[in-house]
Order: structure tokens, then C-alpha cells, then sequence
């Protein structure tokens, strides 16, 4: 009997340790944004912001198609925080709108139609 209940006991325990490591999320990221950016200036205010950001290890903007790389450690920052210090940069990134007050503050150039 008492061999049966240790069984059992190992097994659960088993199962929670492998359950926990499907939870663990990956130390590094890497993502993918779409940003509303428009020029060289726009690329160093936005990677300037996040390679000061903790957490952060590299930001690149892609000025051409907008499109913004960033790599975090996991365990400093989260995706809404990164998406965050964008769009108090000025900028709309994804599904997030730029903050009203810092898009005001951005040079004409670099505020939406500023290029056209």
C-alpha cells in the first residue's frame, strides 16, 4: 500500500514539475512591432528611449516599413512595458495609441503626415 501511495505521490509530483516548465517563459524575446515612424529622427528618439529602457538589450527601427525589433530579457520588462515607452515617445506602436502629450512635443516632421 505504502508503495502505491509513493507511486502516485512521484507521478502527481511529476506532472506539476512538467507543467511548470511549459509555463516558464523563454529568458530573452525578441518581437516585432508595427510603429507609426516616419524618418531618421523618429528611429533615434524610439531606440534611444528603449536601449535606456531596463530589460531592453537592442531596439532597431526599420524606417522603410516601420516596423521596430526589439530584444528584452523576460524577467525586466514585459511587451505592454516596451509598448508603453514607445507610445510615450510619440508613437503608435501595434494596437497601442502614441500618448497625446508626447506626439504634441514631437517635431512637425516626425507627427503623422509630417512626410507627406
Amino acid at each position: 500500500m505504502k508503495a502505491i501511495l509513493f507511486i502516485s505521490f512521484a507521478f502527481i509530483a511529476l506532472s506539476f514539475s512538467n507543467l511548470n516548465a511549459q509555463e516558464k517563459q523563454p529568458k530573452t524575446m525578441e518581437v516585432k512591432m508595427q510603429t507609426s515612424a516616419q524618418c531618421g529622427d523618429c528611429k533615434e528618439r524610439i531606440e534611444n528611449n528603449l536601449n535606456y529602457t531596463k530589460g531592453v538589450i537592442y531596439s532597431d527601427l526599420d524606417v522603410r516599413t516601420k516596423i521596430l525589433t526589439v530584444k528584452y530579457k523576460t524577467s525586466k520588462v514585459t511587451l505592454d512595458e516596451i509598448k508603453t515607452v514607445v507610445a510615450n515617445t510619440g508613437y503608435t506602436v501595434d494596437d497601442m495609441p502614441a500618448n497625446p502629450e508626447a506626439l504634441n512635443k514631437l517635431p512637425t516632421c516626425c507627427q503623422p503626415g509630417g512626410h507627406d
